[in-house]
């Protein structure tokens, strides 16, 4: 029962369950994606099992102190052995939570504000050169999957981008690909590559077009396709080349951007074609090798 007009502190007494609904509501109507949303929701279902257990029973909201959030940490990395990664972004969900909070009156301070920011080791991202993305594209014996590859390559989308694409979203006459709502429920614009649009239209004449379905990537069982599915045919794919190398469908996304960045495409330009909010996050993917160090210390006289 949401409890409107009483107010203890001078904010509105409602339950932690209750704010994480108002915030959902916030969040649809703000028209987040739905990968966003379900994201968050994860994360603070987490948080509110967490604060039920540990006090036997529902919480109010503004009874949840900053000690309450620390132990909570505490618990995703000494319990669920989650990565500084996965625990940096629960804690980045619990401050947007308490910022709109906030906002609303439902409480008088941010507290995860006051929690120390996890540090993050930055990892060299794994990517596939051409040579290797046609050894792996060769090595799948799955059509569809092997033209969804492809599509990933060429395209620098997100598996949930590239699986949610309907019929109308590819422009073939102009040659661009229309992504809906991505991430940030941001829509953009990708040229097609010439040698991708062949092959999406082979892959048209040969399998799409008799399947009744809105999604461009689909089966005749489902009118579907997983990231699930996907994934798995790319480990059982690898594991078959007897490759070390982990790849995943978002492998390709960063194969796309590393390898726009060794044929001296501008950042700016990748930004646009990755959907990024921002430059820093673009710059990840300025790699070096050692090939490229060697080169470097030698070009002195």
């Amino acid at each position: 029962m949401y409890i409107y007009y009483t107010k203890v502190k001078g904010v509105f007494a409602l339950l932690l369950q209750q704010v994480i609904e108002k915030f959902k509501e916030y969040l649809d109507v703000q028209e987040r994606s739905p990968e966003t949303i379900s994201s968050y929701m994860k994360d603070l279902k987490s948080f509110e099992t967490f604060i039920v257990t540990k006090y036997n029973g529902p919480v109010y909201f503004s009874d949840i102190t900053a000690k309450d959030i620390d132990e909570y940490l505490k618990y995703l990395k000494e319990e669920r052995k989650l990565s500084p990664a996965s625990r940096s972004r629960n804690l980045y969900t619990l401050r947007s939570l308490y910022n709109f909070a906030c906002k609303k009156d439902l409480c008088q301070q941010n507290i995860a504000n006051k929690i120390e920011p996890i540090k993050i080791r930055q990892k060299e991202r794994v990517y596939l050169t051409p040579k290797e993305v046609e050894e792996l594209v060769n090595a799948i014996d799955h059509f569809l999957i092997k033209v969804v590859v492809q599509t990933l390559y060429y395209t620098g989308m997100r598996i949930s981008e590239c699986l949610n694409l309907k019929i109308d979203d590819l422009d073939f006459k102009n040659n661009i690909i229309h992504i809906k709502k991505g991430k940030g429920n941001k829509d953009r614009d990708i040229p097609i590559n010439s040698k991708l649009k062949s092959i999406l239209q082979e892959y048209w004449d040969k399998e799409r077009k008799f399947i009744k379905s809105p999604y461009f990537f689909a089966t005749e069982k489902t009118g579907r396709l997983s990231s699930v599915y996907v994934n798995t045919v790319l480990h059982q794919t690898t594991d078959k080349l007897n490759w070390t190398k982990k790849v995943t469908a978002h492998t390709l996304r960063h194969s796309f951007a590393s390898n726009l960045v060794l044929n001296d495409v501008s950042l700016v330009n990748i930004q646009r074609l990755l959907g990024h909010s921002n430059l820093k996050i673009t710059s990840i993917y300025t790699h070096t090798n050692m090939d490229e160090l060697s080169k470097a210390v030698n070009s002195l006289n």
